[in-house]
């Protein structure tokens, strides 16, 4: 062990103490795309860099040249990068405050080429494959490429999301120069654009989706390319798989997200966190197919914080090494436990705590009440192990920080070690610890996690059982971090810090390699076999891993390889997942969810064709079973069932309802009624016309005057400005009377749209009622299903609802109410009121005619509805009689609502039972809040928020 004493220049480089991590923008992603340079110090293979004096090393850490001569006495150096695919070539970036300007090496850092910059870079995005090719994104928002490692730049586009843009994926994108980005263009929308380094001209960009997207939401990951749309108030999602058109992706129609964070595409399956209408501090965990299309619910209420940049973090980890293991924090009753998952999130466990403490003594916790819990989040701060750690090189083998109890604790924290891939536990210290892994995990160095200073360091080489105490220094240090080579064999690391808060920087490099006394023979190795809780097949394989024995105090090397013997296993039912709109139920069955209907996923499907039947189960993204149950739960291909045609749509090219006749443009001097006004003197036309922005929608009066030697005119306008309105709900009663008024109310969003058009189409009628007014009041004549259509118009936009009445001369109807655990799960909006309608209807049902039962769900909390009784078809002649069969199926019906015998199951492990309240006299409605407003018949010119463009004319003088 030996130590080297950094030297003070501070006048030279900022001091950044403990921030040295790299920063990752939030890109929504577990894969960065842009990386912030890292501050130093940082290795490049045996090369070490440190800072604040800068200097190179080339043994690791041993000795030590002063590079601040070839870089410049007086460059104020601040960000520091090394090329992914040549370790060889290294930028560093001048301190934006002073200069603009880059330093390039070619040679490891020996020798420097100093360029300057016209732009102040933010981050660098280096080429996957061609090591001189560069992104550079500058503080203003601009993109820039270049093909010779910085030497020379060129613009590709301004107003460029930060964090947004990414090189091309090798074997999906035709051209490897080719780069996403998101962007805003000209018209002020943000849009996904793709273009070539040096062809990215307007003419040469091209948008692989048609619409705007919604900022900040591009994430382009391995096969998937991510974007969102917001409309209508709801975030839509869209995902392209290897670059096929994008498909709108399905979550269950409930889920309603606020929020939805990519969190894994490794296997050729999305992992994604959703953040849900009812939810906070937690998130969803879904699953997809391989196409990254249809998700299905993996776990609940998985636990979220918040990063140091203010980015969201996820209780989730994928342990490294074995595929289908992963590690959530689940909150439950205000109380956080950690699952482990063997199946990709099919099935979850609770940890079992270790059998015994570090003292030997029997630990008494017993499942479900007690188990084990890990914390579960990354370290921001590379140069730190953090609160758990698993390698791809040492499979099995996992470090945590956590705690033995009922529930997640944040303070009494030790560590824990699994070497059965999170089968069994051993506690291996009681206070908490960074622990890197040394020698394709043969050897384990454990640091103190602590604030105060130290000089030990701990050493194991039987997988934590025992470990051995060095001193690294004869001086307690502030340890900010260590720096570990990446390679898999590595015996050296360098842990720096400093001995006081304004001391100089001090590095120890720590050699391990005489402490591996010998190579490793074939007796220094075993065999164990991967199993979840006994059960030897895991991802549908039996699998056998080769590693060094416990306690072998040998050296691996760079020639080791690791062996691994697997053979699959015959398909069972732990190997199947339920599929898009199946729910597992506790007989282990899928069964499909209440808003689900299978026979719509054969809605497209024409007579002669054939499609996919869903039996409700899909076997998980890669896993290997094979035979057993995999033919039973196969989808089958099916011929296109022969219907009657149903949900027809009738929709122009471009999707709107109106079109327009033409423009004619002239130019004037305004007052344009909102506070603002325009004049000019000696004014002529300008062929653009007068351009002007409105704030908010309404009625504005546009006062055009002009005046010279000869006179002088007046002209008005009345300018309706209006927003485009982007969803409309026809809010009617489910049951009429026939012969009487029946209101009728248009709900629009946005709510302040401006002055809009009401089209009332009724039945089969060809000429509708047009109205200023949202509400209309109308008499149906027939008995039966009665249509109600209505079209609302705001400028060139044009959209509709339609909804069914069913109307008759008498009926009878009565308020249900829910148990409470309903309210939790109504988002309360008319596609929810509706399906569960249905379910209820299902409930009621026995032996009555279907069309003799309607449900209508109430707005609002807490959820009630009201059921109507109707009478049977053609009755009218026989009203008596038919009101007494009326009377007989309510009696049924409220008999067994009386004794609790009506319920429903929502969700596997909710079931809701239903009440009866009071007896009604009269149909209610379901009759969301609503927004009535009138206006004056004098539309003159209607324009959307925004930019509206006035055409006047005048005389020359």
């Amino acid at each position: 062990v030996c130590s080297c004493r950094g030297l003070n220049l501070s006048l030279h480089l900022r001091k950044t103490h403990s921030c040295f991590y790299c920063k990752v923008n939030n890109v929504q992603a577990a894969t960065p795309s842009v990386c912030s340079p890292s501050h130093f110090p940082s290795h490049n293979n045996h090369t070490l860099f440190l800072s604040p004096l800068f200097s190179r090393s080339t043994d690791y850490g041993t000795t030590y040249e002063k590079l601040n001569d070839k870089v410049g006495l007086k460059t104020v150096l601040s960000y520091f990068y090394v090329c992914p695919t040549n370790k060889r070539k290294i930028m560093l970036l001048s301190d934006p405050d002073i200069e603009s300007s880059i330093l390039i090496s070619s040679d490891e850092g020996a020798t420097y080429q100093k360029y300057r910059l016209n732009f102040y870079i933010q981050s660098l995005l280096f080429h996957p494959k061609q090591e001189e090719w560069i992104l550079a994104y500058s503080l203003d928002q601009k993109l820039y490429s270049s093909t010779d490692f910085g030497r020379k730049w060129q613009l590709m586009h301004e107003r460029v999301t930060p964090s947004r843009f990414y090189w091309s994926v090798m074997g999906l994108d035709k051209e490897p120069d080719l780069v996403h980005m998101e962007a805003r263009t000209a018209d002020g929308h943000t849009h996904y654009l793709t273009c070539r380094i040096q062809e990215c001209s307007e003419t040469k960009r091209s948008g692989p989706f048609s619409r705007s997207i919604d900022i900040n939401s591009l994430v382009v990951q391995d096969e998937y390319i991510f974007i969102q749309v917001t409309a209508g108030g709801r975030a839509n999602y869209y995902v392209s798989y290897r670059r096929e058109p994008f498909a709108q992706i399905k979550l269950p129609k409930y889920s309603l997200p606020k929020d939805m964070h990519i969190i894994s595409t490794a296997e050729n399956q999305v992992f994604a966190a959703v953040q849900e209408w009812n939810q906070n501090d937690t998130y969803n965990l879904y699953v997809s197919d391989t196409r990254g299309v249809y998700f299905t619910l993996a776990l609940e209420n998985v636990k979220s914080s918040r990063g140091l940049e203010g980015n969201v973090m996820i209780d989730l980890y994928e342990v490294a090494g074995i595929k289908g293991i992963f590690l959530a924090n689940k909150k439950i009753d205000d109380q956080v436990k950690t699952f482990i998952t063997y199946n990709k999130g099919r099935d979850w466990r609770l940890l079992k705590a270790p059998d015994t403490n570090l003292r030997g003594d029997p630990v008494v916790c017993q499942l479900p009440f007690c188990s084990l819990h890990l914390h579960l989040q990354l370290s921001e701060n590379p140069y730190t192990s953090g609160s758990i750690s698993s390698k791809e090189t040492v499979p099995g083998l996992m470090v945590a920080a956590g705690n033995i109890g009922s529930e997640l604790s944040y303070t009494d924290v030790g560590m824990f070690i699994s070497s059965d891939g999170g089968n069994s536990w051993r506690q291996i210290f009681e206070e908490e610890y960074n622990v890197w892994f040394l020698d394709w995990g043969g050897a384990l160095v454990a640091l103190k996690h602590t604030s105060m200073p130290i000089r030990h360091l701990w050493v194991s080489f039987d997988e934590g059982r025992s470990w051995s105490k060095y001193s690294f220094t004869s001086t307690p240090l502030f340890v900010d971090g260590s720096l570990v080579d990446p390679g898999i064999e590595t015996q050296i690391m360098t842990i720096f810090g400093h001995f006081s808060l304004r001391s100089e920087w001090q590095l120890v490099k720590v050699d391990y390699k005489p402490i591996f006394s010998r190579k490793c023979n074939k007796d220094d190795y075993q065999t164990w076999h991967l199993h979840n809780q006994g059960e030897p097949c895991v991802m549908g394989e039996r699998k056998i891993y080769k590693k060094r024995k416990p306690g072998s105090q040998c050296s691996l090397g760079r020639d080791y390889s690791q062996t691994v013997v697997s053979e699959p296993c015959i398909c069972g039912q732990g190997d199947f997942e339920c599929d898009y709109g199946y729910e597992r139920h506790n007989n282990n069955q899928c069964i499909p969810a209440f808003w689900f209907s299978p026979s719509s996923l054969s809605k497209d499907c024409s007579i002669g064709q054939s499609y996919l039947n869903s039996t409700g189960y899909r076997r998980i993204v890669s896993n290997n079973c094979t035979d057993g149950l995999r033919e039973k739960y196969k989808a089958k291909m099916e011929k296109c069932p022969g219907k009657a045609p149903r949900g027809l749509h009738i929709l122009t090219s471009d999707g709107k309802l109106v079109t327009e006749q033409g423009h004619n443009r002239t130019n004037i001097q305004l007052d344009f009624g909102d506070g603002i006004a325009v004049s000019y003197a000696n004014f002529s036309p300008v062929e653009d016309g007068i351009r002007h922005v409105y704030k908010s929608a309404g009625i504005f009066q546009v006062t055009a005057y002009a005046e010279n030697s000869l006179g002088s005119d007046t002209a008005v306008l009345f300018l309706h400005v209006v927003c485009p309105v982007e969803h409309v709900h026809l809010s009617v009663p489910f049951v009429a009377i026939r012969n009487k008024d029946v209101n009728i109310t248009a709900v629009v969003w946005p709510s302040q749209a401006g002055t809009l058009t009401y089209f009332w189409w009724f039945g089969n009628s060809t000429k509708p009622l047009i109205t200023l007014e949202s509400s209309i009041s109308y008499i149906f004549t027939e008995e039966g299903m009665n249509t109600v259509t209505v079209q609302v118009a705001a400028g060139n936009t044009l959209i509709q609802d339609t909804k069914e009445i069913a109307v008759h001369e008498y009926f009878q109807s009565q308020l249900l109410s829910f148990s409470p655990n309903l309210d939790y799960h109504n988002p309360d909006i008319p596609e929810w009121r509706q399906d569960i309608g249905k379910v209820i209807r299902r409930a009621l049902v026995t032996g009555i005619p279907d069309e003799q039962i309607l449900v209508a769900v109430f707005p609002g909390l807490p959820t009630s509805a009201e059921l109507f009784v109707l009478p049977q078809k053609n009755t009218t002649d026989r009203r008596k009689s038919s009101e007494a069969d009326l009377e007989q199926v309510v009696e049924i019906l409220f008999n067994a609502l009386n004794q609790n015998l009506v319920q429903f199951e929502l969700k596997p492990g909710v079931e809701v039972i239903v009440y009866v309240t009071q007896l009604t006299l009269a149909p209610l409605v379901d009759s969301s809040t609503g927004h009535s407003s009138s206006a004056m018949l004098m539309l003159l010119s209607v324009v959307f928020v925004g930019l509206a463009v006035f055409l006047i004319y005048k005389f020359k003088r």
